[in-house]
């Protein structure tokens, strides 16, 4: 278990402050690279949060549930998201591997 920086596992302002408003609970990254572990701690504005799983997917998994967790009123406003905030670099692909990380606010 380690601090980690907010922003590695957030990707922006917009997200941290959702997280901080309690309107996001996870969020799903792509590639490689690992952001965080399971009870790894990060603050935003003061306020610590623990990652509570680290799960590895595929974007075909990924459920309304899952996009209301990470601020999308559905799996389809979730989608349209991704690719408005990636740009022509994103495209969905149900066999694409993500990892979902869980996080929530500690007391």
């Amino acid at each position: 278990m380690e601090e980690i920086d907010a922003g590695a596992l957030l990707p922006n302002d917009r997200v941290q402050s959702m997280a901080l408003d309690g309107e996001v609970t996870q969020i799903h990254r792509g590639g490689s690279e690992r952001y965080a572990e399971a009870g790894d701690t990060f603050e935003i504005e003061g306020t610590t949060f623990e990652v509570t799983s680290v799960e590895e997917r595929t974007l075909g998994d990924v459920t309304d549930a899952d996009a209301r967790r990470e601020g999308s009123e559905s799996l389809e406003a979730y989608k349209r998201r991704m690719e408005r905030v990636h740009g022509g670099n994103f495209e969905w692909d149900d066999t694409s591997e993500v990892v979902r990380y869980r996080f929530e606010r500690r007391e």
